[in-house]
C-alpha cells in the first residue's frame, strides 16, 4: 500500500485532484457506510399521478405526446413519463435581461426555464428500470432540450438527476431536471475552453484521445457496448466517479440519433446498477455536459458526455479552501470493483 498520495491533473480543465489511497479505504468499505436511499411517502408524493399542468407525456409504448383535454384520460391511465414545470423554479419565463452594474458588481434577471422529468414508478430508480424505459427517458431529455435551446435568452441547457437525500433529492420519487439558463456555467466554460486549447495545439479532440487511451489501457473501464464507453476518470474527483462517452465524436447531445439512444441507455443503466449493487444504493448526481446552446458550430472540438458522482465523500476545509478534491479509492481499483458486479 502506498503511504503517499498522488496528485493527478484533469487534462481538460487543468484541475488537480488527490488520490489518497494511503488512507486505507477499500472499495467494499463504501457499501458498509452508505445509507441506502429508499423512496418513501407515496401517499404525500407530489409526483403521483399525471399532473394537470404536464407539458408532455410519454406513454409506455410510444413517444412524447402533447396534452389535450381529449387525450388526458388515456394519458392518465397509461403514462410512463411526464415533463412538468418546476413548482419552485430557479429560473422563470420573462423578457431577456441585460447585464446591469451594481456598484463594482454585475447582475441580470434569472430568465429561463426549469422543468422536472418524472417517471411513474415511485420505488424504481433508473438503475432498476429496463433499458427500453431508460431510452424513453433519454429521448425525453433530448426532445425537451431541442425545444428549449433556441428559446430567446437561452445560452445553456442543463440536464441532471439527483438520487437520494445526500445528493439533494428533496423528493424521493425518481425525477430529473432540465434547466435552461441565460449564461454559460463556469464549469462548462472551463471544459469547453480546455478542449479548444487542446484541439488548437494537437488538432485532436481531447475527449477522443481520452476514450482511445482508456480503450487501449482497459484498467479504468467500467462498462462498454458498441457505441458507448463508461470508465472511471484518471483524475477522479471522488471515489467511484464514472463518465460515459459516445465512442464516436459528437459535440452535441441533442443530435443523438434514435439508433444510438438504446446503447446510451444501456451504458447509463448498467453504470447506475453497478453502483446500486456495489455501494448499496448510494446517493448520487449525474449530469450531461454538452456544448452551449448557441452557435453550435463553434464547439466542434467538444465531446458531450455524462458524469456520475456517487456521494462517497464530503467537501471539507481542504477541498473548499483549495478547490482540490480528494478521492480515497484509486479509479483503477474502483473500476475493477465495479466491473465484477453483474
Amino acid at each position: 500500500m502506498k503511504n503517499i498520495s498522488e496528485l493527478r491533473q484533469d487534462i481538460v480543465s487543468g484541475d488537480w485532484v488527490v488520490i489518497a489511497t494511503g488512507r486505507g479505504r477499500r472499495p467494499d468499505d463504501f457499501a458498509k457506510q452508505t445509507k441506502p436511499s429508499k423512496p418513501t411517502g407515496i401517499d404525500t408524493c407530489p409526483f403521483e399521478g399525471l399532473a394537470d399542468n404536464a407539458l408532455y407525456v410519454s406513454l409506455k409504448n410510444s413517444e412524447i405526446h402533447s396534452i389535450s383535454k381529449k387525450s388526458y384520460s388515456l394519458l392518465r391511465r397509461d403514462w410512463f413519463l411526464q415533463i412538468i414545470p418546476n413548482k419552485y423554479p430557479a429560473f422563470g419565463k420573462g423578457l431577456c435581461s441585460v447585464v446591469r452594474k451594481n456598484g463594482p458588481y454585475f447582475e441580470e434577471d434569472g430568465v429561463g426555464f426549469h422543468d422536472v422529468v418524472v417517471t411513474r414508478d415511485h420505488n424504481r430508480s433508473i438503475a432498476l428500470m429496463k433499458t427500453e424505459e431508460v431510452a424513453m427517458l433519454i429521448r425525453a431529455y433530448r426532445d425537451r432540450y431541442l425545444q428549449l435551446k433556441d428559446s430567446d435568452c437561452v445560452e445553456y441547457v442543463s440536464i441532471f438527476h439527483n438520487h437520494g437525500p445526500e445528493a439533494g433529492a428533496s423528493i424521493a420519487h425518481p425525477h430529473s431536471q432540465v434547466v435552461a439558463i441565460p449564461v454559460v456555467p463556469p464549469t462548462i466554460r472551463r471544459s469547453v475552453d480546455g478542449s479548444e486549447k487542446f484541439y488548437k495545439k494537437n488538432k485532436k479532440c481531447v475527449h477522443c484521445v481520452m476514450v482511445d487511451f482508456e480503450r487501449k489501457e482497459r484498467e479504468r473501464i467500467v462498462y462498454e457496448n458498441e457505441l458507448f464507453i463508461a470508465f472511471a476518470p484518471y483524475a477522479s474527483r471522488t471515489a467511484f466517479e464514472i463518465r460515459i462517452f459516445p465512442k464516436k465524436h459528437s459535440a452535441l447531445f441533442e443530435t443523438i440519433h434514435n439508433s444510438a439512444v438504446k446503447d446510451f441507455a444501456d451504458a447509463l443503466r448498467v453504470s447506475l446498477l453497478k453502483l446500486y449493487k456495489g455501494l448499496g444504493n448510494p446517493s448520487y448526481n449525474f449530469f450531461i455536459h454538452t456544448s452551449p446552446a448557441f452557435d453550435s458550430r463553434t464547439f466542434d472540438h467538444y465531446h458531450w458526455h455524462v458524469e456520475i458522482f456517487p456521494k462517497t465523500g464530503i467537501w471539507a476545509g481542504f477541498e473548499l479552501g483549495t478547490g482540490i478534491d480528494i478521492s480515497t479509492v484509486a479509479p483503477e481499483k474502483a473500476a475493477a470493483f465495479l466491473r465484477k458486479i453483474k
